[in-house]
C-alpha cells in the first residue's frame, strides 16, 4: 500500500516523534518551512512539536496524539519528522495502526524514525520513506541534491535512477552555515558483485536492530536491505549489528545490501568496511555495494521503505533504481 503522490496545495504535517523541535533554531524552522512552501505545499505543526522534557523528547502520550491527529486529519497529505534520537520505540505497541492504514499517508525521516517507518510497514503494509528530516531542509548550502531527490520520490511518478552526488560532507552544518566543507565524491563502491531485485527494507541499522524479535520486524524475504549508522557506531559495533542482523530466521532470502555513507568519526574505512562484509559468509553470494548518499552525512537520498530496488554491482560501476 502506498498514499498518493504530494501536489502543490497538499498539507505537510511536521511532528517530532523522537526529538524536540524545541532544540532546533527558530531561523531553522523558518527556512525549512520556506523551502516547502516554494514547492506549494501548506505547512502545519503538531500540538506538541516543540514539548521537551529532560531528554530534549515529550511523553509518549503526546508522541501518539500528534502521530494519531496527522494521519486523521483529511488536509494532511505528507508527515514529516523533526530530526531523529533514540526513543521512536517507546510508542510502537501504543499505535493506533487501523487509523494509520485506513488514512495512508507519506511519513518521511529517517535515523532513530527508522524505528517507527519498520513497525508501520510491518503492520500496515504502508510504504514509508527514509529520507530527510524537517530540519534537514534547512541547510543553505549543499542541499540540492537531497531536495531533488526528495521531490522525486514524494511528487513524480518515474522510477529514480540513484547517480552519486558531485561532493559531499560531514560537517556540524547546522552549527554554521557559512563555514562549511566538501569534499568531491567518488561515488559507490562494489564490494560483492552480482545483481538482485527487491524489496527495500532498512534505516538505521542499530535502531532496525530494536525491531528483532518483536511484531514489529518487516519481513526480509526478497529484501533488499539499506542499511547506514551514525558516527557512534565504530568498527566493531557495525560488526556486531550487522551479525546481528544476519542471524534472523528469514535473513537467508535477502537479496542484496546497499549501506550508506559512513561519518569519519565512525572510523570505518573502505578497507575495514570491506574486512566486515568479507567476514560473513552469508553475504559472499550477495550483490554488496557501499558509499550510497544516505545515513548521517548530506547530502542524500529519499528511499521507500517497502517499495522496490534494482540493484546491478559490478567491479568497476553500480548501478541502482528505485521505486514504489
Amino acid at each position: 500500500m502506498k498514499a498518493p503522490k504530494l501536489q502543490a496545495g497538499d498539507g505537510i504535517r511536521i511532528i517530532s516523534p523522537s526529538n524536540s523541535l524545541g532544540i532546533i533554531a527558530p531561523e531553522q524552522i523558518e527556512a525549512s518551512t520556506r523551502l516547502l512552501e516554494s514547492y506549494g505545499f501548506k505547512v502545519s505543526f503538531a500540538a506538541h512539536a516543540y514539548e521537551m522534557d529532560q531528554f530534549s523528547s515529550s511523553s509518549v502520550r503526546s508522541r501518539l496524539e500528534d502521530i494519531h491527529e496527522a494521519f486523521r486529519d483529511p488536509d494532511v497529505k505528507g508527515i514529516l519528522t523533526t530530526l531523529g534520537g533514540h526513543n521512536c520505540n517507546q510508542l510502537l505497541r501504543e499505535l493506533d495502526y487501523r487509523l494509520i492504514a485506513d488514512n495512508p499517508k507519506r511519513l518521511c525521516g529517517y535515523s532513530d524514525i527508522t524505528a517507527l517507518s519498520g513497525a508501520i510497514y510491518r503492520k500496515t503494509g504502508l510504504i514509508t520513506y527514509s529520507g530527510p528530516h524537517f530540519s534537514t531542509l534547512s541547510m543553505r548550502h549543499g542541499n540540492e541534491y537531497t531536495v531533488r531527490h526528495f521531490i522525486q520520490m514524494m511528487m513524480e511518478d518515474e522510477p529514480v535512477l540513484v547517480q552519486p552526488s558531485a561532493e559531499w560532507s560531514d560537517d556540524a552544518w547546522f552549527l554554521d552555515q557559512e563555514n562549511r566543507s566538501f569534499e568531491a565524491n567518488e561515488g559507490p563502491y562494489t564490494i560483492c558483485s552480482g545483481s538482485a531485485e527487491g524489496t527495500i527494507i532498512g534505516g538505521n541499522l542499530c535502531t532496525l536492530n530494536l525491531l528483532q524479535g518483536t511484531e514489529y520486524m518487516p519481513s526480509l524475504k526478497d529484501a533488499i536491505l539499506f542499511l547506514e549508522d551514525d558516527f557512534e557506531s565504530g568498527p566493531e559495533v557495525f560488526d556486531r549489528d550487522l551479525q546481528s542482523l544476519i542471524h534472523q530466521p528469514d535473513f537467508e532470502q535477502v537479496r542484496g545490501l546497499v549501506i550508506g555513507r559512513f561519518q569519519r568519526a565512525s572510523r570505518i574505512t573502505r578497507d575495514m568496511l570491506e574486512t566486515i562484509v568479507r567476514s560473513k559468509k552469508e553475504l559472499l553470494h550477495l550483490p554488496v555495494v557501499a558509499d550510497v548518499n544516505f545515513g548521517h552525512t548530506s547530502p542524500l537520498i529519499t528511499f521507500p521503505v517497502g517499495g522496490r530496488a534494482r540493484l546491478i554491482a559490478d567491479a568497476d560501476t553500480v548501478e541502482l533504481r528505485i521505486w514504489e
